[in-house]
């Protein structure tokens, strides 16, 4: 699991940021805000994480885990998610545009 989450994406990179904004976060301590991006990053990524899991299907999660066990760089997970996922870039929005849809939700209350 920790290949695919070394790194966050400019795009989700975007998304936090911007959902900071939106939360009001920005006007927190710089040591809360990281606090709390960490948080919602960890979040975010183990419900991509297990959402491509989920689709990639028991032969593709045999192929993953074969190739995670070399040293493989972000971009060929990527690419092999790519791949083996119909859609994938739009499934990783969904699921940023969800995360970020409860958040504004559970700030509203």
């Amino acid at each position: 699991m920790e290949t695919q989450n070394e790194e966050i994406t400019s795009s989700q990179q975007q998304a936090l940021s911007q959902l900071v904004k939106d939360l009001g976060i920005d006007n927190l301590s710089q040591d809360k805000q990281n606090e709390l991006i960490i948080k919602m990053t960890e979040v975010l990524l183990k419900r991509i994480f297990l959402e491509t899991m989920e689709k990639l299907g028991e032969q593709g999660r045999e192929e993953y885990e074969k190739m995670s066990e070399g040293d493989v760089q972000v971009e060929q997970v990527e690419a092999f998610f790519k791949e083996k996922i119909n859609n994938y870039d739009e499934m990783i929005e969904n699921i940023i545009e969800e995360f970020k849809s409860e958040m504004l939700g559970a700030n509203a209350v």
